[in-house]
């Protein structure tokens, strides 16, 4: 039992997505329908797309250029803004949850290296500002995220759609950060002129980083449409299998998993109509605003899922996900990332953390929400 209740508090979202599904299953009983509920090509872009980012995040690709960046930076200023900024611009490429997994530590081990005192005053207002760089980052682009990827092939978009879409919500994103960083260190910029940035290995077979390369740009052909998916995921298999079998260890098979649960959930709600009629008429005509909210309670994942099988306004949703990943600590899965790395490196800094957090967060769900009603 104590099992059961540990996996629960580890995989919480995915096992309410599996609770849901075998519950709408008593409702709907199993049949040849099922198979048709999975959005096959999603499910198959993220683990290709997780794959790749763990292998060049394993040959520290990601770190070298972190480290090639601050050294150029010589006071705290300077250093927030490029740990924030190395969140922002790779979520956009390797996903919001890889870029925090990658660059929250690297921030932990920065701040230690400059002492005591600075990590003590600098940590958790990094790791907050990450947090909320690598959840608005991660919106500009389908393959920033995985509920963007699953919208961005729902919607039919083109490319660039996407992009025009959201790049106002980027750019305000970006300037709120620069305003939010410039006035937390105000009269506060101490120098970091000694800082001796932490080694790093450099990867043995940097032929690897090239496949890995070539890997990551089949696998946005397939995203946009110009290769099926089966090039990328075959290739990639092939290579991981073969030359670098770590990497599915690394591969989060229960983000795959809670996807499955949610398809087989809401494809059998679609099949109750009395619930199917309930959910259109609360979300007919508040896309935004619903969508923004079921993301506090639920995550932006799930709400995504849910809320775009009940309407044709596939924008409104992407953008409501993408700004509804602010807020609450699950609003975004990813947010989770920094909590436990924040709890494991001390437990007492969690509620200064969740406090910071919730207030910043906050007051950038307002300021984007306020936005995005006015421009819809």
């Amino acid at each position: 039992m104590s099992k059961i209740i540990n996996f629960v508090k580890k995989e919480t979202i995915l096992s309410i997505s599996l609770i849901l599904a075998v519950i709408s299953s008593l409702f709907v009983i199993p049949n040849k329908n099922y198979l048709n509920y999975i959005d096959y090509r999603t499910i198959l872009l993220l683990f290709t797309l997780m794959g790749i980012t763990q292998g060049l995040k394993k040959l520290n690709v990601f770190n070298i250029l972190g480290h090639k960046l601050l050294n150029r930076c010589h006071s705290i200023n300077s250093l927030i803004f490029i740990l924030w900024g190395l969140c922002f611009v790779f979520s956009m490429l390797i996903t919001n949850d890889v870029a925090l997994i990658t660059f929250v530590p690297f921030s932990i081990v920065v701040l230690e290296l400059l002492g005591d005192s600075y990590k003590k005053k600098w940590l958790i207002p990094t790791v907050v500002l990450q947090t909320i760089a690598a959840n608005l980052g991660s919106m500009l682009t389908p393959i920033g995220n995985p509920q963007n990827l699953y919208l961005y092939e729902k919607s039919n978009h083109e490319f660039m759609d996407f992009l025009t879409l959201m790049l106002p919500y980027t750019i305000i994103s970006l300037v709120l950060l620069v305003i939010t960083t410039l006035l937390l260190t105000k009269n506060k910029n101490e120098s970091t002129e000694e800082l001796v940035l932490p080694l790093y290995e450099i990867p043995e077979n940097k032929i690897y980083i090239i496949i890995y390369l070539i890997l990551f740009i089949l696998c946005i052909f397939s995203v946009l449409h110009f290769l099926s998916i089966l090039v990328p995921l075959i290739c990639t298999i092939f290579f991981i299998a073969f030359f670098d079998r770590d990497i599915f260890k690394k591969i989060d098979f229960s983000l795959l998993l809670t996807f499955v649960g949610f398809f087989i959930f809401v494809g059998n709600i679609k099949n109750i109509s009395a619930f199917q009629n309930y959910v259109e008429s609360i979300i007919d005509g508040q896309e935004l605003i619903v969508s923004i909210i079921s993301s506090q309670i639920i995550s932006n994942v799930p709400a995504a899922i849910l809320l775009s099988a009940f309407t044709d306004n596939i924008d409104l949703i992407i953008l409501g996900t993408n700004i509804g990943g602010l807020g609450t600590l699950i609003a975004s899965m990813a947010s989770l990332i920094s909590f436990k790395y924040i709890a494991k490196d001390n437990k007492e800094n969690r509620i200064i953390f969740f406090k910071k957090f919730t207030v910043l967060n906050i007051m950038f769900l307002f300021i984007l929400s306020v936005f995005a009603i006015i421009m819809n």
